[in-house]
């Protein structure tokens, strides 16, 4: 039986290259995005890291941006997510089995592919550019743990490993576990590397070198599990099969404070509604509804206000019009005059599959052509896109909404944003 090889293919710079592929006057410009309401830098090119840290706020850095010519984007999840649905379904096509592991990575399992496997990865690699835009460097090895170390060598080193890299050779891979930081590691934080290095593990390779059962008798089996996985022991396994989550949120800081009931109203409905197309979307139900608001909370002259309610529901139900009810029935009750509002959110708990539950002989029984709508509403939205067909409640205009100042058009997801080539 052949050894286990995975790989990690994970695409560089996601949200920097995503603004890129549409606009090719970009190139060779450094980019960074920002998060919600213009907030602060969560990604950037690798031609801005030299001047902008992760996590900067963007009124404090605007000038530097100015000064080195970076050019910076308000997030656009909806181009982001469907270029990450464009990447995924590359390597879903040409890999055997492929576990998504976030918007911009996932990994794959090539054992028994014929090698040499580097020429395979680079011509994925080369497949992917071709059909998405999109950069991604590939590392290979015998665990997962040592693919997303490979992975990161290959990003590192790009020009010297021209993005792919193997670790399967042991003395490569010593080479590089001496080279590594203990904290770079994955799973391993800032508060891990710290104790690490009160014990005087400093790199990855002295951390292979470690007793196991030490490490784990003083931390914990996922510490064992990390050593093991780098000494080339496979321990954990390709998971393709997306477990549903046992919780769904829909939280956003509003564009502007909001001191009106009316506008928060027209959010926490747009949050729920949302909230119930992904609860559809895994195929689950719901008991219970959460709705919580809070002002700002580190502005020293404004007063500070937080609070939230749980609503239960009927019956266990995914009927966006049930969900959007409880939401607005529970912010009535823990809405106050006076207050400057910054956020609101909608959260869905005790979360059920349509199997799981038993009715009660005595409770509400549940509308049964609510779910027949619902399948409706989103058969609509999937072919003619989100918010085509909406319930009622939803308002047109949204005082709301996060400021968006940077924002590039969703050239995938929206005809009017669809770009034009004029022949000259």
């Amino acid at each position: 039986m052949p050894e286990p090889v995975f790989a990690l293919i994970d695409c560089n710079s996601f949200y920097a290259s995503c603004e890129r592929v549409f606009r090719p006057d970009l190139a060779r410009t450094p980019i960074v995005v920002l998060s919600n309401n213009d907030g602060c830098v969560i990604a950037r090119s690798a031609e801005a890291k030299a001047w902008v840290k992760m996590g900067a706020p963007f009124h404090e850095v605007r000038p530097l941006l100015k000064r080195h010519g970076i050019v910076a984007f308000s997030s656009n999840y909806a181009l982001y997510g469907d270029m990450s649905e464009r990447v995924m379904s590359v390597l879903e096509a040409r890999l055997p089995s492929v576990e998504v592991y976030s918007i911009d990575e996932a990994f794959a399992e090539l054992t028994g592919l014929p090698e040499p496997l580097e020429n395979i990865a680079r011509q994925l690699r080369a497949e992917v550019l071709q059909k998405t835009g999109i950069p991604v460097g590939i590392g290979i090895a015998p665990t997962k743990t040592l693919a997303k170390l490979a992975n990161h060598a290959a990003k590192r080193w790009q020009q010297q490993t021209g993005g792919v890299v193997d670790l399967r050779d042991p003395e490569r891979r010593n080479k590089l576990l001496r080279m590594t930081p203990v904290g770079d590691i994955w799973g391993i934080g800032s508060r891990l590397s710290a104790q690490l290095k009160a014990l005087d593990i400093n790199t990855a390779w002295e951390l292979t070198q470690a007793d196991v059962w030490t490490l784990r008798k003083r931390f914990n089996v996922v510490m064992e599990k990390t050593v093991r996985e780098l000494r080339g022991t496979p321990c954990m396994s390709l998971e393709q099969v997306i477990e549903p989550k046992q919780e769904i949120c829909c939280s956003r800081s509003f564009g502007q404070r909001l001191r009106e009931l009316t506008p928060i109203t027209d959010a926490v409905t747009a949050f729920a509604s949302r909230a119930a197309e992904k609860l559809r979307q895994q195929g689950s139900l719901c008991r219970q509804v959460r709705v919580s608001l809070r002002t700002g909370m580190f502005n020293p002259s404004e007063a500070k206000y937080a609070n939230g309610i749980l609503c239960q529901l009927p019956y266990p139900t995914d009927d966006s019009r049930l969900i959007i009810k409880a939401a607005l029935l529970g912010l009535e009750q823990v809405y106050r005059e006076g207050f400057s509002y910054a956020k609101a959110q909608v959260l869905l708990s005790d979360l059920c599959r349509h199997t799981d539950y038993t009715p009660d002989l005595f409770s509400q029984a549940p509308i049964n052509q609510g779910q027949q709508l619902m399948s409706t509403l989103d058969a609509i939205n999937q072919r003619w896109g989100r918010g085509t067909l909406q319930p009622a409640r939803l308002a047109k205009t949204a005082d709301w909404a996060m400021r968006q100042k940077l924002l590039s058009p969703a050239y995938t997801t929206r005809w009017q944003s669809t770009l034009v080539a004029n022949a000259k």
